[in-house]
């Protein structure tokens, strides 16, 4: 199981004095690192200022609330959470059968979902605090080379058609479906009641629900 440090967490984020010019930024980087600690309920805007050295008014004119702050944490955290999908995929070889690379690509987006959402819960619950258009969980726009989350799902699963393992009639909401099976199994392992299940145990569940997703996936295929 990857460590923080192995993930490129640890540098990503850290607390930095404000330079003049740039107040915007060091604004998102401390409040990223107050929800990395305490989750979203543990940013306030003006103790970011605080902490800043700024006065709230000046932080207010940079977020217009703390749901704007959040909003701007949580697209870091997507940041993060792409970066981790982005490494799971290139460790898929390239010399694997059609399907079975396509499956394993599909396989490496969802183990990265549940394994950020356990090496970084508070920028993950910061992300899914009513924060999702703002975090980039939008409609994917198909004229764009976008990489996000959902974006990776949405290109894989079409990916999975391509091979001819998922039919064509069957891909419409299959990322929908996807994401809330992942996102429930990271919810469990993170505030449910396998939150203090082993790595090993949450290795096996992961196994068993990409088994069963897969089969899903293909029962239309022909």
């Amino acid at each position: 199981m990857w460590t923080l440090s192995t993930l490129g967490y640890a540098a990503c984020v850290t607390t930095s004095a404000y330079h003049h010019g740039n107040l915007r930024a060091a604004l998102v980087e401390t409040g990223t690192a107050m929800a990395r600690e305490s989750g979203p309920d543990g940013v306030a805007l003006r103790e970011v200022a605080r902490r800043v050295g700024v006065s709230h008014n000046a932080a207010y004119r940079h977020f217009a609330d703390r749901e704007a702050l959040l909003g701007a944490i949580g697209a870091v955290g997507m940041d993060l959470l792409t970066d981790t999908m982005q490494r799971r995929l290139a460790e898929v070889p390239d010399g694997l059968e059609p399907v079975a690379r396509t499956q394993q690509r599909l396989r490496a987006v969802g183990r990265a979902y549940v394994e950020f959402a356990v090496a970084e819960p508070g920028l993950f619950r910061t992300v899914f605090m009513g924060q999702a258009d703002a975090a980039g969980f939008e409609t994917v726009d198909e004229t764009e080379e976008d990489s996000g989350p959902y974006q990776l799902l949405n290109q894989v699963l079409d990916e999975l058609v391509e091979v001819g393992y998922l039919s064509p009639d069957r891909r419409p909401q299959a990322d929908v479906v996807c994401w809330s099976g992942v996102h429930g199994v990271a919810v469990l392992h993170l505030d449910g009641p396998l939150r203090l299940a082993p790595p090993e145990e949450r290795e096996a569940t992961m196994l068993r629900f990409f088994d069963i997703v897969e089969r899903g996936l293909g029962g239309g295929a022909g």
